[in-house]
């Protein structure tokens, strides 16, 4: 049985994407918070959530926590 091997290189800079900067990569595992969880989160933490996932991190921290809760939690 033959296998293929994969290059290094990329489809689109042609570098090894491990070191290329500017790229997203989605993250492995949706966030599983819930409202009261981002009604409680600081700030720094939505940041860094919103920014792991590629969203603006725009507006007070009551605009972050709705637009995380808008993005993230699904009605049942």
């Amino acid at each position: 049985m033959e296998y293929m091997t994969r290059s290094s290189t990329n489809q689109v800079g042609g570098t090894n994407s491990k070191h290329g900067c500017g790229h997203f990569q989605m993250p492995l595992h949706y966030p599983r918070y819930t409202k009261t969880d981002y009604e409680a989160m600081p700030e720094w933490r939505l940041d860094c959530l919103l920014k792991e996932y590629g969203l603006p991190i725009m507006g007070d921290v009551q605009q972050k926590r709705k637009f995380a809760m808008g993005a993230f939690l699904w009605p049942h």
